[in-house]
């Protein structure tokens, strides 16, 4: 087999109920360099897999005991399903697909096999396997440098993070992040589901604070045409929308209780009903759930009930708050400044250390997502080089009660004699930020606040001044 000396061997369980087709398959597959186990049956494929780390199943469909469905059904439950390969005779065809979408199968072969169809279908299996595991490796070995998927920390809260991430996220077990706002949230929930078996899945997520208590339901569960008012058509929700992915539920104890007790049901079950519909959905959905409240007073005042709460707190994930980490900071604001210049264009390189001090001294209440604010207005500001202070807000570090006007600092400072005109005024202070940008009207515009059009219109208004005033001297 090409290529095999250059990759550790792949490891392959031929999963088949008849003697005469598995042992001269098994042969076959064995011939081509791989590493070949087989079981009779899905159960022995359960009990031989402890054994047998398989990086790729082929499967019969039809078997005594326990079949092929179900085989693949106990292993994506556990969050092990390895790369899988679906045999099925002429008539089964259907069901094969069926189960390719379902489950998540790799692919199907129709019997008799075709040996040269196999062999091109195990390499790209084996590849696949292969590539995914190397991803994991990778990401554990980037997580011990301070990077975890999209998350950032060094600091021994973060790394405490990062340790629960990687054991929880093969599974699929429920989750609960729990964490003050800003402190990166959704950003545990998608590296879990990065860093799962359902990461070719969709990840959905929800605010359940955004919604309005008539429309959570139909969001959540879906409905049928005529359900309701405004109904003109079915609809998916978002647990069908999940299907083979992650939904998150961001701020849980926002949603109603009359909605959390058949979230409940959804969550035992699997099932999901429609408003509206008169059949049930079969959904393979792996739920993480947030919240920035106090679990235990939530609780207490009823905003989320104890059985969703236990259903839910399988593992619990809580986020420390950056001033519980200051360590991080630096890192942080080195990952956000390379991502902010380039979603601005702009080529910051660092902070001036007097910059880092306050930001080392500040205590951060909006935590991640208040340091992502500031600092993606400073690289705007500056648009190259290094941070400075005059590139943080006028108020960076004050309290909302001794806020003042801004004190514009020289050389790039406005001053207006009393009696100047609010027009005067905005047209000094256009002019003084197109200086500042070197006429980069795009970035003058950011960091006026007002819209490119906007921006053109008054240049054309002051234009339009100066062209008056020539012909009146």
């Amino acid at each position: 087999m090409a290529n095999e000396t250059a990759r550790p061997p792949i490891n392959v369980l031929i999963v088949d109920d008849e003697t005469s087709q598995r042992n001269p398959l098994a042969a076959m597959v064995s011939s081509w360099g791989f590493v070949v186990e087989t079981a009779d049956d899905g159960q022995q494929a359960l009990d031989k897999l402890g054994a047998f780390p398989a990086n790729v199943i082929i499967t019969d469909l039809m078997m005594p005991r326990m079949d092929g469905f179900e085989l693949m059904k106990r292993l994506g439950a556990d969050g092990n399903m390895p790369t899988a390969i679906v045999l099925t005779a002429f008539g089964n065809i259907e069901t094969a697909i069926e189960t390719i979408h379902d489950l998540g199968a790799f692919w199907f072969l129709e019997k008799p096999i075709q040996p040269n169809a196999l062999r091109i279908l195990l390499e790209r299996a084996a590849s696949q396997s292969a590539l995914a595991e190397e991803t994991e490796r990778l990401q554990r070995q980037l997580s011990y440098q301070g990077v975890l998927v999209d998350m950032v920390g060094t600091s021994a809260p973060m790394q405490q993070v990062f340790s629960i991430v990687r054991q929880v996220a093969p599974s699929k077990a429920p989750v609960l992040i729990a964490g003050e706002s800003g402190t990166g949230k959704e950003l545990v929930a998608r590296a879990i589901h990065h860093l799962s078996s359902r990461r070719g899945g969709p990840f959905v997520a929800i605010n359940c604070a955004a919604l309005p208590e008539t429309l959570m339901e139909s969001e959540l569960f879906g409905h049928e045409k005529g359900a309701f008012t405004g109904a003109l058509e079915r609809r998916a929700g978002c647990f069908e929308l999940a299907q083979h992915g992650t939904i998150l539920l961001d701020e849980l104890g926002e949603m109603p209780s009359g909605t959390q007790a058949k979230l409940l049901r959804v969550l035992e079950d699997s099932r999901v009903r429609r408003l509206g519909g008169k059949s049930e959905i079969s959904v393979d959905v792996r739920v993480i759930a947030s919240t920035n409240r106090n679990i235990e007073d939530a609780l207490k005042n009823g905003d989320l009930r104890e059985d969703l709460y236990y259903r839910l707190n399988v593992f619990e994930i809580a986020l420390p708050a950056l001033r519980s980490r200051m360590s991080d900071v630096p890192l942080l604001c080195e990952t956000l400044i390379t991502q902010l210049n380039h979603k601005h264009s702009c080529n910051v390189t660092h902070l001036h250390p007097e910059v880092l001090d306050a930001f080392m001294k500040h205590s951060w209440p909006g935590n991640v997502r208040e340091l992502r604010n500031v600092l993606e207005r400073a690289v705007i500001v500056a648009g190259a080089g290094v941070i400075q202070m005059a590139h943080l807000p006028y108020d960076f570090g004050v309290s909302s009660g001794t806020r003042t006007a801004p004190e514009f600092l020289e050389p790039e400072s406005v001053r207006l004699p009393v009696g100047t005109t609010v027009s005067e005024a905005e047209k000094a202070l256009i002019q003084l930020t197109l200086q500042h940008t070197k006429n980069n009207k795009t970035r003058a515009a950011d960091i006026l606040g007002i819209s490119l059009k906007t921006l053109f219109n008054k240049l054309k208004e002051y234009g339009a001044e100066a062209a008056s005033s020539a012909e009146a001297s």
